[in-house]
C-alpha cells in the first residue's frame, strides 16, 4: 500500500541526524559502484560475492551489526579475498544484505517498507506531485518508479520515494513496518545505517550504479529479486541460472536420445547435430519457466511431456535458423559455418524440413491429455504461420527493394521475431492447463519481447563487419535515412536498392552516429522493454511475473548477440 493511501495518523517521531541517518541483495551487480565510484570488474564481483557468502556462513555474524563492527568483518573479508580497500563499500552492502536475506524473505510483504530515490523519475515527463510524505506517482509509464510501485503495492509493500527519513522513522517506530528494502547511492546507504542497525530491523540495500541526483541509474534485476525474496516458495521467483542450465543438459546427445530416439540415417544424425549446438536456449527455458510457475498451485505435467514440448520449441527455432541462413545467405552461425554452406542448399533445407516435423511429432507424442495436446500443435501451426507471414514480408521487400520506415521496419521484426517467443510460452502455459486470459497476457508480452530483442540485434551489429551494409530490413539505417541530408540518404538508399553500395560499413556507422539513429534505437529498445513490463500487470502469478521480469534483464542487461 501506498503511504499516500494509508493511515494518516502516524505517530510523529523525531528523526535520527544525518550523523546517525541507509539500508544495504545478497548478490553483485554490473556497475555496483564504490566509494571512490570506480565498480568492481566482473571477475572481482564474483570474488566479493563469493567471499562475503563464505565469511557469513563460517563465522556467523548475527545482526544488526554496529558500524564499527561491520567495517571490521569488511576489512577482514577484503584481506581474505586480497581485493582493493576502496571496495570496502560495495563489500558492506554485500555484507549486510548477507546477514539480513534470510530474515528478511521470512517478513511478509505487507510488513515491508520499499524506499526508492526520486532521482529515478524522468523529470521532463514526470506528471508526479508531491505531498507530506514524498513523491505521489501519477503512474504514467514515463520511468521506472511506476513499475517498480505498482508491483510492489500490489504485493502488499509499503511504498515511499522520498528524500530524507522521517516518514520512514515514523513507519518503523510506529510499529507499522518490520523490514526494509532501500534503493539510493552509496553515500546515502552509509548516512542511513545507524539508523537501520538501531531500528534492529531486518533491511537490505541496491546502491544505484551512478551517484548524482541526475541522471542516476539503478540494476533493476537486483531490485526485483529484493522484492520478490521471500521463504514462502509460492513467492520465490525461479532461478533463472539454474533452470537455464537444467534446460541446457536436456539437449546433449544422450538426453536428445532419451526423448527423440537414437538418430536413424544422416538426415537425423545431421539435425541432432544441429539441435545441440550452440545457443542461449531461451525458448525451451521459457516453455519451462512458463509450465512450472503456473503449475504452482496444481498438479505439474508429467517431467517427460514438458520435455517433449521443450525439445520440440527448440526444434522449431533451430529449422527456422537454418531457413533463415539460407534467405539471408549468411555463411556463419555460431561462430562455425552454416548448414547450407557445410551441406548444400538441399540437403539444408531438408533438414530445416524434418526438425518442423519432429517438432510437430514430439508434441502430438507427448503424454498429456487429448485435449492438451489438440491445443499445442494448434498454438504451434498458427505460430508457424505467423512467422512465415512476417519473415514473407522481409523476403519480398528484399526483392524489390526501396527504403524502409521506421514502422515498417518495426511491423518486419514483429512478424518475423515475435512469433517464435509467442509459441515458447503459450506452449507451457498450455500443458500446465492455462486459460485464455493468462496466454493473451504472455502473446503481449511476446510480441514486446520479440521487437526489442530484435533491435537489440540491430545495435549489436553495429560494430560488425558488413551488419548494416547488408540487404536486409535495419531499424538503425530507417532511422537515419528518416534523418539525414540528401547525400547521406543516397547512401543509406543505396543499401536497400538492388544496386550495390560502394559505401563501407565504417561509412555507414559513422553516418548512424552522427545522426544519432543508434541512440533513437536504443530509446525504441527501452520503449518495447517497458511494454514488455506493462503486458505483464496482469498476471496474478507473483512467480512467473518475477521470473519473466528477470528473464527481460538477462537478455538485455547481458546485450548478448547469439540468438
Amino acid at each position: 500500500m501506498s503511504t499516500h493511501d494509508a493511515d494518516a495518523n502516524i505517530s510523529k517521531v523525531t528523526p535520527p541526524s544525518a550523523s546517525e541517518t541507509a539500508v544495504p541483495p545478497a548478490v553483485e551487480r554490473d556497475g555496483a559502484p564504490t566509494q571512490d565510484g570506480v565498480p568492481p570488474t566482473p571477475a572481482e564481483r564474483l570474488r566479493l560475492r563469493s567471499a562475503v557468502r563464505q565469511y557469513v556462513r563460517s563465522v556467523r555474524p548475527t545482526p544488526p551489526l554496529p558500524l564499527h563492527h561491520l567495517e571490521r568483518h569488511c576489512e577482514q573479508i577484503i584481506r581474505t579475498a586480497g581485493t582493493d580497500p576502496k571496495y570496502m563499500g560495495f563489500v558492506a552492502v554485500l555484507t549486510n544484505n548477507e546477514l539480513w536475506s534470510e530474515m528478511l524473505a521470512g517478513v511478509a510483504y505487507d510488513r515491508r517498507l520499499l524506499l526508492l530515490p526520486q532521482c529515478l523519475r524522468d523529470p521532463p515527463n514526470c506528471k508526479a506531485s508531491f505531498d507530506a510524505y514524498g513523491l505521489v506517482c501519477a503512474h504514467c509509464g514515463s520511468c521506472r518508479l511506476d513499475a517498480l510501485q505498482r508491483e510492489a503495492e500490489r504485493l502488499g509493500y509499503v511504498v515511499l520515494a522520498a528524500e530524507g527519513l522521517p516518514v520512514v522513522t515514523s513507519l518503523v517506530q510506529g510499529g507499522r513496518i518490520d523490514a526494509m528494502i532501500g534503493v539510493c547511492c552509496l553515500d546515502s546507504l552509509q548516512k542511513v545505517f545507524p539508523f537501520v542497525e538501531a531500528a534492529a530491523i531486518p533491511a537490505m540495500a541496491v546502491p544505484l550504479l551512478r551517484d548524482g541526483c541526475e541522471d542516476t541509474d539503478v540494476d533493476m534485476d537486483w531490485v526485483w529479486d529484493a522484492i520478490y525474496l521471500s521463504s514462502d516458495g509460492r513467492n520465490r521467483p525461479l532461478q533463472v541460472e539454474a533452470q537455464r542450465r537444467r534446460v541446457e543438459s536436456w539437449f546433449t546427445s544422450e538426453a536428445l536420445a532419451e526423448v527423440m530416439g537414437s538418430p536413424d540415417g544422416e538426415t537425423e544424425r545431421i539435425a541432432r547435430e544441429w539441435l545441440e549446438r550452440a545457443g542461449k536456449r531461451w525458448r525451451p527455458f521459457l516453455t519451462v519457466c512458463a509450465c512450472e510457475t503456473l503449475c504452482e498451485e496444481g498438479d505439474p505435467p508429467p517431467p517427460e511431456a514438458l520435455r517433449c514440448v521443450a525439445v520440440a520449441v527448440e526444434c522449431f527455432h533451430k529449422a527456422s535458423l537454418i531457413h533463415d541462413d539460407i534467405e539471408d545467405g549468411d555463411p556463419t552461425r555460431y561462430g562455425d559455418r552454416t548448414l547450407h554452406e557445410r551441406y548444400g542448399l538441399p540437403v539444408a533445407i531438408n533438414v530445416g524440413d524434418f526438425l518442423l516435423g519432429e517438432g510437430y511429432r514430439l508434441l502430438a507424442a507427448a503424454p498429456a491429455a487429448a485435449p492438451v495436446r489438440a491445443a499445442m500443435l494448434r498454438a504451434a501451426a498458427e505460430g508457424h504461420r505467423e512467422l512465415c507471414i512476417g519473415q514473407g514480408a522481409e523476403l519480398c521487400w528484399m526483392r524489390r527493394g526501396g527504403p524502409l520506415s521506421p514502422d515498417e521496419v518495426i511491423d518486419i521484426f514483429t512478424g518475423k521475431t515475435a512469433p517464435a517467443f509467442e509459441v515458447a510460452l503459450p506452449l507451457g502455459a498450455l500443458l500446465a492447463g492455462a486459460g485464455p486470459a493468462i496466454r493473451m497476457v504472455l502473446r503481449e508480452y511476446s510480441e514486446a519481447l520479440g521487437v526489442a530483442y530484435q533491435i537489440r540485434d540491430d545495435l549489436s551489429e553495429m560494430d560488425g563487419e558488413g551488419g548494416l551494409a547488408a540487404m536486409r530490413p535495419s531499424l538503425l539505417v530507417a532511422l537515419g535515412w528518416a534523418r539525414a541530408s540528401e547525400g547521406d540518404r543516397r547512401t543509406l538508399g543505396a543499401l536497400w536498392s538492388r544496386e550495390r553500395s560502394d559505401a563501407s560499413p565504417e561509412r555507414i556507422r559513422r553516418i548512424i552516429l552522427d545522426l544519432k539513429a543508434d541512440e533513437a534505437a536504443s530509446e525504441m529498445l527501452e520503449t518495447h522493454r517497458r511494454r514488455a513490463v506493462e503486458a505483464l500487470q496482469p498476471l496474478q502469478s507473483v512467480h512467473l511475473k518475477a521470473l519473466l521480469r528477470r528473464v527481460l534483464g538477462k537478455i538485455f542487461n547481458e546485450f548478448e548477440t547469439e540468438s
